[in-house]
């Protein structure tokens, strides 16, 4: 039975009733390392989550994306492989003792980073592997035999298939965006993996939203699982300002390159629904002038790692993205968060937003919507359980080189939106304004050439030559005193007078071969 865990942090010996990762159980190393990185207080999940995970107990959190759960299960489980680390060149005494199994590949380099700092005063291995990169360095790193490994399903079911992995030892195992791998399909892998791993193991399960198949797929993971929640089931961050333009399809790239001009714009993600969406609306911010290189997954790796680290130094100040790279962008200072396309998965929306407002500071994330995606809004909505805050944004078609009047601004309410609530017309109205059509002319027809042969018999008949092979089945009389005499073909149809044209037969014995005997020889 899952159980609900109440945050009880120990008195701190300064005096102080707030947590503190002191209070939580955590080692000297561990704090130090925290400190360095500058976080003083635990978030609420960390807070819940960290003495769970030191006690080896099985955990099911669930936290929306920026609430700091990444160190909610990284920190524990450096301290509880602590004690196993050793400088030791045997390969025996460094077997893998943990495995964190995360979708995307983004996601993977960033849990590497974060144990890479938290783990800088402890001797304990670890290695990241994922695809779309060569697997040489990946094999270095694993010869090394680390005790902590960090991959995605695809590439570690490669290298246990090529047996330079196993997983016989590992007795820390987390599967972090449980409902992304859900969704991308990952979770056959996630089973084969599970079935390569000792039963006694420790199981921990993160994930931003909990839906009923994540809850299915926790119980058949887990074993009396204590629940750690901060947030609803779904929910968005309070610091981040969501509101939802109205907006035409062919209009969309217009709007953005509007509000990607303004001063208020720091640092923005742009979201597409598709790969190819993504490639085009960079190509064509580029061409306005803004640079806003794109991530998918069918970018390679190094491109992705360009793209990401430009976007973090501040070289590039927007960046394209799918659904795919949503959950591995954790980048801080991030002012807006725009939705080109609406998603088609209502929880993906959630993940799309959260890469603003984090660590709570303020973020405004702004929603493309036309006609055809209304609907799903509607789920977004359902999903929220609020409607977004309509956002008016007046829009004006830039031509410099001629004085064009200013476009009519897109629909200010839902009403409008969907044809509804429009002033009605008058009597003798004139065509709305918007929808002017353009002036044609009359429609004359054209005469036509009769065709005779069927609309005038009489005449076409009289008028056509006798001989033609058609005739026959109209004049018979005719066609048949304009036949020329003989043929061979009239033999069939007049057959008096073709056989007394014709030579007479010969016996059937005339003209035959005659046939040699067998022995050779002249009859």
């Amino acid at each position: 039975m899952d159980q609900d865990v109440p945050v009880t942090p120990q008195p701190d010996p300064s005096g102080d009733t707030k947590p503190s990762f002191a209070t939580l159980g955590l080692i000297p190393e561990i704090t130090r390392a925290v400190a360095d990185q500058g976080y003083l207080e635990p978030t609420p999940i960390q807070a819940k989550a960290i003495p769970v995970v030191l006690q080896r107990r099985d955990l099911m959190g669930a936290a929306q994306t920026g609430t700091g759960k990444t160190a909610g299960f990284t920190l524990p489980i450096l301290q509880l492989l602590s004690p196993q680390a050793n400088t030791s060149l045997s390969p025996a005494r460094h077997p893998t003792r943990a495995l964190i199994l995360t979708p995307t590949r983004e996601l993977a380099a960033q849990i590497a980073e974060r144990i890479e700092a938290y783990g800088r005063h402890l001797q304990a291995r670890h290695a990241v592997i994922y695809g779309g990169v060569s697997q040489q360095r990946q094999e270095q790193a694993l010869r090394q035999k680390p005790e902590l490994l960090v991959a995605t399903p695809g590439r570690l079911l490669d290298l246990m298939g090529q047996g330079l992995v196993k997983l016989d030892q590992v007795a820390h195992f987390v599967l972090d965006e449980a409902d992304r791998m859900l969704d991308m399909g990952f979770i056959h892998d996630v089973r084969r993996v599970l079935g390569a791993l000792p039963k006694e193991r420790q199981t921990l399960f993160f994930s931003a939203t909990v839906p009923r198949p994540i809850e299915q797929l926790a119980q058949s993971m887990l074993k009396d699982p204590v629940r750690v929640s901060v947030t609803p089931k779904v929910t968005a961050a309070e610091t981040i300002e969501q509101s939802v333009v109205f907006v035409q399809k062919d209009q969309k790239g217009e709007l953005l390159e509007q509000l990607l001009r303004g001063a208020e714009i720091e640092r923005a993600i742009v979201f597409t629904r598709t790969k190819h969406g993504a490639d085009k609306l960079s190509r064509r911010l580029e061409r306005a002038g803004i640079v806003a290189p794109a991530i998918h997954g069918n970018k390679s790796q190094n491109a992705r790692e360009r793209a990401l680290m430009g976007f973090k130094q501040g070289k590039t100040r927007v960046l394209v993205a799918t659904d795919i790279a949503a959950r591995g962008i954790d980048v801080d200072g991030v002012s807006h968060v725009f939705n080109f396309d609406l998603p088609n998965v209502p929880e993906s929306y959630v993940h799309r937003i959260g890469r603003t407002g984090r660590a709570g500071s303020q973020g405004r994330a702004i929603s493309f919507c036309d006609r055809e995606e209304r609907p799903l809004l509607g789920d977004i909505e359902r999903l929220l359980r609020y409607r977004l805050h309509v956002l008016e944004v007046a829009r004006e078609r830039a031509s410099a080189a001629a004085g064009d009047a200013p476009q009519s601004p897109a629909p200010a309410t839902r009403s409008e939106a969907n044809g509804h609530g429009a002033a009605p017309r008058q009597a003798n109205a004139g065509p709305r304004e918007g929808f002017h059509r353009p002036e044609r002319a009359p429609f004359e027809r054209q005469p036509v050439a009769p065709r005779d042969r069927f609309r005038q018999p009489e005449r076409a008949r009289s008028e056509r030559p006798n001989a033609g092979p058609a005739d026959r089945f109209r004049h018979p009389e005719r066609a048949q005193a304009a036949r020329p005499q003989g043929g061979a073909g009239n033999g069939f149809r007049q057959p008096e007078r073709a056989l007394a044209d014709q030579p007479p037969a010969r016996p059937w014995w005339q003209g035959q071969k005659r046939r040699r005997p067998l022995d050779g020889r002249s009859s």
